[in-house]
């Protein structure tokens, strides 16, 4: 355990520490920021963003994870990627996307998700005539959810005093919300929906940003989808999603916080069993008045694959082992990025797509292909004549380890050729086409990502009253937080936005730095 024994206070040069660069900590870190907190984050890459970042090679700029962004609206409360960067004075260019996603499913079931919420529900009942009324039953409990969430400026559910005054200003709101935070969506889907086939594709609908069917998908997350692409809408950052992370770095930067890039940190520092400061890879020790690891739990408190954690386990709280015990790491990615020639992708092409040719190959090896191609959005990540192509299917760690050098580069190669061939069913001829190709494997998302096994977030491990179980920022040891999507609310842009959010309030409320007033 790393400890050090009398720490002279004055030498805590920080009030924050922020352990990872991905989103959920740099929204942390922008809130607490922009209330006058003095913030540093650690991030062990060259650039910002983590899953939410963006690289670029030979002219192009790609995206690391889903191109498929919510949070951009322009009215309302859960348009929190906006507000996190009004926040810090900075502002993204968001170019609107007509559709949310192209599904193309199995026994020629192919559906498009309009932003226009009527027409959308309109093409759903063309296809199930007889479940209209469950159709519309389900998506309006959907929107109850959304409702709530939107009619209030919920940050924490830890800070009692916020509670009550959240509650006064919208109690019937909160009284609302409380009644959705131990139901899943599945079980709200088949109390109103009997066609099995129906149900398989409330299912996909969920598994498409949860990677969980959706008796495992907490409703509150699912009404937050399901509404807010007809809502806020699907809005693509322009110039890459990485320019989210960006912008916040500037806005934190702008208001006297720090980022250090390849800082790696090895060790959390404690003395007399409270969180003080960090340990990097190089050997600098730095001190600050409050912890906050961005890192997954795994990574921070140990698991599965993971050899050192931030947190020895002879410090490690009881309440980390139950969290393990309930929630399972998601697969990682097998992950394309193609750059190709224009002329290659037809006319009309929808920019996100899902491809399924099996019903029971959903939660199988690469079951699932999503396809992106953001360049019919933003013309300007790609070379004049070329456009970009992502493309990933749900991989495990376990298929990529214990590999020579050469079975993993051959591996890569024929798994990437895999892909292309499926995609060819969108885009014929893809494959004569391609003018550049990347092919990342769940090993190059735990080495870039810091993921433990490369995971895109946390699933249950067993059936889980809908978010109640998940944990919240703070824990069991004094002057740590976390914050990520193993955390409340889980994964996606706009949760790991919402955590961020919650942990900056618990952490300005220690600091005293919070605003009285509810945000407008």
């Amino acid at each position: 355990m790393t400890q050090i024994q009398n720490k002279n206070k004055a030498t805590c040069d920080w009030d924050s520490i922020v352990i990872g660069s991905g989103l959920g900590g740099l929204v942390t870190a922008s809130q607490l920021a922009s209330k006058g907190a003095k913030v540093l984050i650690l991030e062990q890459y060259k650039i910002p963003g983590g899953s939410g970042g963006s690289f670029k090679r030979k002219g192009y700029t790609f995206d690391v994870g889903a191109s498929m962004i919510f949070g951009f609206g322009n009215k309302g409360y859960t348009n929190l990627l906006t507000r996190a960067l009004k926040d810090v004075g900075q502002e993204c260019e968001t170019i609107p996307d007509p559709t949310q996603l192209a599904y193309h499913l199995p026994g020629q079931f192919e559906i498009t998700v309009d932003r226009d919420y009527q027409t959308f529900i309109t093409k759903l009942i063309n296809l199930f005539p007889h479940e209209e009324k469950g159709i519309n039953h389900f998506y309006q409990k959907c929107w109850d959810v959304f409702n709530c969430l939107d009619s209030m400026p919920l940050l924490s559910i830890e800070d009692p005093a916020y509670l009550i005054k959240v509650f006064f200003k919208s109690p019937l709101s909160c009284l609302g919300l409380a009644r959705w935070l131990p139901v899943n969506a599945g079980d709200v889907a088949r109390r109103y929906i009997k066609d099995p086939d129906l149900l398989k594709f409330i299912d996909i609908e969920c598994f498409c940003w949860s990677v969980m069917p959706a008796n495992l998908t907490p409703m509150i997350n699912a009404g937050m989808v399901f509404s807010d692409r007809h809502y806020g809408g699907i809005n693509y950052p322009k110039g890459g999603v990485g320019i989210i992370a960006e912008k916040l770095v500037n806005g934190i930067e702008n208001l006297g916080g720090e980022i250090r890039y390849k800082s790696k940190v090895k060790k959390i520092i404690f003395d007399q069993g409270q969180a003080i400061g960090v340990s990097l890879a190089n050997g600098e020790e730095i001190f600050g008045k409050t912890i906050i690891s961005n890192a997954t739990r795994w990574d921070t408190f140990g698991g599965k694959g993971v050899d050192d954690p931030l947190v020895d386990t002879d410090i490690t709280p009881s309440s980390e082992t139950k969290w393990k015990r309930r929630y399972t790491s998601s697969p990682s990615f097998l992950s394309l990025h193609l750059g190709v020639d224009v002329g290659s992708i037809p006319s009309k092409t929808h920019c996100h797509h899902l491809l399924l040719d099996s019903w029971e190959e959903m939660e199988s090896e690469q079951g699932v292909t999503f396809l992106s191609i953001p360049t019919l959005l933003d013309p300007t990540l790609a070379p004049a004549g070329s456009h970009i192509i992502h493309a990933f299917t749900p991989s495990s760690i376990d298929c990529w380890e214990g590999l020579s050098n050469k079975e993993y580069l051959a591996k890569k190669k024929y798994d990437g050729d895999k892909l292309i061939s499926k995609l060819e069913k969108l885009i014929p001829n893809l494959s004569q086409n391609i003018l550049h190709k990347e092919v990342g494997s769940p090993r190059t998302h735990k080495r870039f990502l810091s993921r433990n096994e490369g995971s895109y977030g946390p699933i249950p491990s067993t059936r889980l009253p809908g978010l109640l179980p998940m944990p919240f920022n703070t824990t069991k040891i004094k002057g740590l937080y976390c914050v990520g999507d193993s955390c409340f609310p889980g994964q996606g842009l706009n949760a790991v936005a919402f955590s961020g959010y919650a942990c900056a309030h618990i952490i300005g409320t220690k600091l005293g730095i919070n605003k009285w007033e509810l945000p407008g």
